[in-house]
């Protein structure tokens, strides 16, 4: 299947951009994995960048800009419809519990907005926003609760029903020819040389010209960008029928709390939880919204509940989107609007559509590209990687209590290549790790005193910020050291396959495009941690179909071993002893005969406790060695490291020079004849 361009995710973004494109003479394919689950469902429909107080700069101006185009664009759609968006230029109240000073003086019902507010003085100009007395709120708006003491009137706000609009935008899409695809699941982009060539779904391989990446709080899913979901929880309660008109007719916008009036409801929102994709409304996220909504509308007590309901906003670490450019040329990104992304559609549709087809980058985007997350290489310490193991050269101090470390190597007139993996040339023969590590310091230090030119990231915990990886992406200089994503904490060959996807395109995102290395570990055995032979192979079978560079961690079975180079794997990779036990080596007689058998390189991981033994593996003819643990659980890792890296040259010259025969007997080592005699 082709399309000319292809979205994924079938939310407001999604779905605005998707028009907005066919508008303009596109063909359109939106995939969306669950329509009823997008974040625009479990929104309020605010438009409100004035009661948020989003600070000056970009982000404001997107959003004046963004609500400014609200009412002709849901005209548009209501006439390409005939449905209601629910659009209302209500204005906000933003009612405060506590005085703020100068404020009532002078006793007017209705004060400009106080010179005491840099702030709020500022958007006086462009956006209005007007203090109300004690006297004068409750009088504009009745039944607020009893410590309310005044609040702020934006007038420009506005507010729009969310799930209205939702409906609108599906219905507009089908009627001017968008291809929709609900239920279809976006697994990963294929890509090469800088182009998506295509996504794998669950439907199979879609092709296009151009991709838009618009899934929200899935978007990490697929790409490692610093989008995460973050919960909210909602409620709306039924106003009594025999009212005779809605008591509550402004949007209340309160300290942690919004109440929005809709026709017979009032809706009550939102919890902000950083609790991943748990679902579920919870008795104290209700509560919560209950207590702060009461204390801001007392009567709402009396009311009957309509609904529970909840949602994932897609937040990333500024809170801000994420729009425009990506690393590859046919993709662009248009994700993480977090609690804006009902406000920011109209502007978002029509800054990508001129981006897509115009090739126009409206300055406003700069200040969202992904490329702010990237932080500069880290010049704290720095990443050595020599030209070759066996130079001469000088090492950083190991630690500030320590001397310099300085080896000096004289010329040796063994002869060996350098390692070669997947056609990529390593001098250093020390593959080390980045977790267990007490802090990024001590990381950073370990690898430099190490030499080390790979390096290997565990996907899943730089996607999840675990303890002691966060920051890990930045901490290193990767135009110096080689990534290694490794799948690990995955326990099955389905899992290990899309992390594996998710670790190729960190690499990418870190400035190295054509690294599609994977350190595959697939593990389902928690307690000692024992590779999966059947996972393994099968995931390595489906990765290597798919361009990577596959590095297996196995057992040491000389038969998968072969079988796994017989499928097309880069190298082997099998335990000494089980991960972190620091036992050394205990398969030597299996790891010989991988070695001798080998038609690629085998590189021994898992174990490996000290440099002797280090130094062993090398000297049974490995190419290479992978030592995270005996390093970071050091009491001095970079000194460890150092030693590590020592055994390894250690070791290898040992190998290339070649061992002395084993004799049964003793044998002098100075000579018998010549001595001196009575």
């Amino acid at each position: 299947m082709t399309s000319e361009i292809v979205i994924i995710g079938g939310g407001v973004i999604g779905l605005a951009i998707a028009i907005e494109l066919k508008l303009r003479g596109t063909h359109v394919t939106v995939f969306c994995r669950d329509f009823q689950a997008a974040a625009s469902h479990a929104a309020a429909g605010m438009l409100a960048p004035d009661a948020e107080n989003i600070p000056a700069g970009a982000m404001r101006s997107l959003c004046w800009r963004s609500r400014a185009l609200y009412p002709d664009w849901t005209r548009k759609l209501e006439e390409l419809t005939g449905l209601n968006t629910g659009y209302r230029p209500c204005g906000i109240l933003a009612p405060v519990f506590e005085e703020a000073g100068g404020q009532e003086a002078g006793g007017e019902k209705l004060i400009l907005s106080s010179p005491s507010s840099p702030t709020l003085r500022e958007a006086k100009a462009t956006s209005p926003a007007y203090w109300l007395n004690k006297e004068a709120i409750h009088q504009y708006q009745p039944g607020l609760g009893a410590e309310v003491v005044g609040g702020w009137w934006y007038p420009e706000d506005a507010q729009v029903d969310n799930k209205a609009l939702a409906h609108v935008l599906w219905t507009a899409a089908e009627s001017v020819g968008v291809e929709l695809k609900d239920g279809i699941t976006v697994e990963g982009f294929l890509q090469q040389q800088g182009q998506v060539v295509g996504v794998q779904t669950n439907a199979g391989i879609i092709r296009a010209a151009h991709y838009v990446l618009a899934s929200g709080a899935w978007s990490n899913e697929l790409l490692p960008l610093p989008v995460l979901p973050r919960k909210g929880q909602m409620l709306s309660v039924r106003i009594p029928g025999l009212m005779p008109e809605l008591p509550l007719k402004r949007v209340l916008f309160g300290q942690d709390i919004y109440i929005v009036p809709r026709c017979d409801r009032l809706v009550i929102g939102a919890t902000s939880e950083d609790v991943g994709f748990t679902p579920d409304n919870t008795p104290e996220g209700i509560q919560k919204l209950l207590q702060a909504a009461i204390r801001l509308y007392p009567q709402l007590k009396h009311y009957p509940i309509q609904e529970f309901w909840w949602g994932f906003r897609p937040a990333t670490p500024d809170e801000l989107p994420i729009l425009g450019s990506s690393h590859c040329q046919n993709l662009t990104f248009a994700t993480g609007h977090y609690r804006n992304g009902i406000l920011l559609a109209p502007v978002t549709a029509a800054l990508i559509a001129d981006f897509i087809l115009e090739q126009k980058s409206d300055p406003l985007l700069a200040d969202f590209h992904y490329s702010r997350f990237q932080s500069k290489p880290s010049t704290s310490t720095p990443m050595l990687t020599h030209s070759a193991n066996f130079s001469n050269g000088h090492h950083p101090a190991i630690s500030p209590h320590d001397s310099p470390v300085e080896t000096q190597l004289i010329a040796f007139p063994t002869q060996d290549s350098p390692l070669i993996i997947a056609g990529k040339t390593f001098q250093s023969r020390l593959m080390t790790g980045t977790g267990k590590y007490r802090s990024i310091e001590e990381m950073q230090q370990s690898i430099a005193a190490s030499d080390c030119q790979i390096v290997t990231v565990a996907v899943r915990r730089v996607q999840t910020k675990a303890p002691g990886h966060e920051g890990l992406a930045e901490a290193l200089d990767w135009t110096k050291i080689w990534m290694l994503p490794n799948t690990a904490g995955c326990q099955t060959a389905e899992e290990a396959i899309r992390v594996a996807r998710l670790g190729r395109e960190m690499a990418k995102l870190l400035g190295q495009e054509d690294n599609n290395f994977v350190k595959l570990e697939v593990i389902p055995d928690l307690k000692y941690l024992l590779p999966d032979p059947i996972g393994t192979l099968q995931a390595a079978e489906q990765l290597v179909k798919e361009g990577f560079a596959v590095l297996p961690y196995i057992n040491a079975d000389p038969m998968l071993a072969k079988r796994l180079e017989d499928v097309g794997c880069a190298t082997v990779m099998p335990l000494a002893s089980p991960i972190g036990s620091g036992q050394g080596l205990k398969t030597t007689a299996n790891i010989q005969i991988i070695i001798e058998n080998a038609g690629v390189p085998v590189v021994v991981d898992a174990g490996i406790g000290s440099p002797s033994e280090a130094a062993q593996a090398m000297e049974l003819g490995a190419d290479a060695l992978l030592i995270n643990s005996a390093i970071a659980l050091s009491p001095n890792p970079a000194a460890m490291a150092r030693a590590m890296n020592l055994a390894t040259v250690a070791g290898r010259l040992a190998y290339l020079a070649g061992r002395m025969p084993i004799k049964d007997y003793a044998s002098p080592s100075s000579p018998l004849t010549g001595t001196i005699t009575s």
